[in-house]
């Protein structure tokens, strides 16, 4: 059989009428459940599209500085341990408790000093080191740092012991920029065209975050909506610029819908249900009272369906992309049975993904993790404690939702490659090449067919009752 057959897997031959008739059948029932479904999403993000306004914000930036204090950058050239009053200024400082300003230290007190050389030009500066970064990480000669330079500020005499230059912060531009470059170049040499279209997707992303999503959080307009309509419209963009428009790529983007719907109603049940305030959070209190609009549980709401976009959309590409390839292996295997194949793909995924998310949120909130465990909680109350619950309900809502779009996915691309698929010549050929490259996949013809491997001898029956036929004989 493999003599007779071993070239008619490799024919493309034109698909007939009724072939092109099922295919146009199939891309217009997924327009018309997509096309409205996108311009709902449009006319919803025109309808909440957020003024800009920020009438009403009360925000004292802590990178705001007074009067003649400024942020200056500066490469370190030695460090030393000293005596606090050797960095005072001397001339007029910010006067004590101005914002940015150091407190006065006390005499006799020991800091550690970093001699840094202006990235302006100009002496070194004895810059002090916050207690905290020194012991911590520490500053070595080389590093490049941003520091408040109070050497020159207005409105009051100098404080007795006051320092005239205080650490603010690393200058991490350079190594920030060699990773950008780096995974970059990495993605276009192994995706080439397809991974510099999802770079530029990504960067798209990004826009609607900063231009939509984050400025309608802080006018208070409906969380629940604005994430849904805004992952979608993320969605789209990033799925057809980085796949093309095809009916795989509309498959993936209908699972990915589901996905998202689940999301939502899981995160907005879970963040009513579990109370999610973001008590403990500095960064919540900060924005609680920025804005009387600002509803931190909505921003928590936001938060949980957004984190779920990659893998979710990871989830159901994949998924899709499984279903045509398995189908372009055996083009003969019914809706069931390849239903089943890419389920069996589904479930290994799903697993994976499911440690990717638990270790992903584990691995950022490590430092949380240590101070609970030196606390010797019980392992119940520190998981529902407020330092936790956020990032374990997040887990479960974004796995819960990514586990239910696997099979949707999978179903609606089992019903769309059968209905799109064009069919090749010669049965038997084709099953030759699925056994070839695919150990055990179905190619199922008559009941108690056998199947044939790609040396030509008979091997396991292809279908159950073909099996239990040859167990009878």
């Amino acid at each position: 059989m493999g003599a007779g057959h071993s070239h008619s897997h490799t024919e493309n031959p034109e698909p007939s009428p009724r072939m092109l008739a099922a295919r146009r059948k199939a891309n217009w029932i997924l327009a018309a459940v997509l096309i409205p479904l996108t311009l709902l999403t449009l006319a919803a993000m025109a309808f909440l599209w957020p003024s800009g306004s920020k009438e009403g914000l009360t925000l004292a930036s802590p990178y705001a500085a007074a009067p003649g204090v400024t942020f200056d950058t500066g490469k370190i050239q030695r460090v030393v341990v000293g005596s606090c009053s050797d960095a005072s200024a001397s001339g007029d400082t910010a006067q004590p408790g101005a914002p940015g300003a150091a407190q006065p230290a006390q005499d006799g007190s020991q800091c550690t000093l970093a001699y840094t050389e202006p990235d302006q030009g100009g002496n070194p500066v004895k810059v002090v080191i916050n207690p905290d970064v020194a012991k911590s990480h520490g500053v070595k000669p080389g590093d490049n740092i941003r520091y408040l330079n109070l050497s020159k500020a207005q409105g009051a005499s100098a404080a007795r012991g006051a320092p005239a230059y205080v650490f603010v912060d690393f200058v991490r531009t350079l190594p920030i920029i060699f990773l950008a470059v780096l995974y970059a170049v990495v993605v276009i040499a192994v995706a080439r065209w397809r991974g510099l279209r999802a770079l530029i997707g990504l960067i798209g992303a990004y826009v609607v975050l900063v231009s939509f999503m984050l400025p309608g959080l802080v006018e208070g307009k409906p969380p629940l909506l604005l994430a849904l309509v805004g992952s979608t419209v993320i969605m789209i963009g990033v799925l057809y610029f980085a796949h093309g428009f095809s009916a795989r790529t509309s498959t993936a983007l209908l699972g990915t819908m589901f996905g998202l719907a689940i999301t939502a109603l899981l995160a907005a049940w879970a963040t009513d249900a579990a109370n999610l305030a973001g008590v403990g959070s500095h960064d919540a209190a900060t924005l609680a009272n920025i804005s009387d609009h600002i509803s931190i549980s909505g921003i928590i709401l936001c938060g949980l369906i957004i984190s779920g976009l990659g893998v979710l959309n990871d989830v159901t590409i994949t998924q899709s992309s499984a279903v045509w390839e398995l189908w372009e292996l055996a083009p003969e295997t019914s809706a069931r049975q390849l239903f089943a194949s890419a389920m069996r793909i589904g479930r290994d995924h799903i697993a994976s993904t499911v440690y990717t998310i638990a270790f992903a949120y584990a691995g950022a909130a490590l430092p949380v993790l240590i101070l609970v465990m030196l606390y010797e909680r019980p392992l119940g109350d520190a998981l529902t404690s407020a330092e936790l619950s956020e990032e374990v309900i997040r887990t479960l809502v974004g796995s819960v939702g990514l586990v239910l779009a696997v099979p949707v996915t999978t179903l609606v691309a089992v019903l769309v490659v059968k209905a799109t698929g064009v069919k090749a010549a010669g049965t038997e050929g084709r099953a030759a090449v699925a056994g070839a490259v695919v150990p055990g996949a179905v190619a199922p013809t008559a009941d108690d067919a056998t199947w044939t491997g790609p040396d030509g001898a008979g091997a396991e029956p292809a279908t159950r009752r073909g099996r239990r036929a040859a167990l009878r004989g």
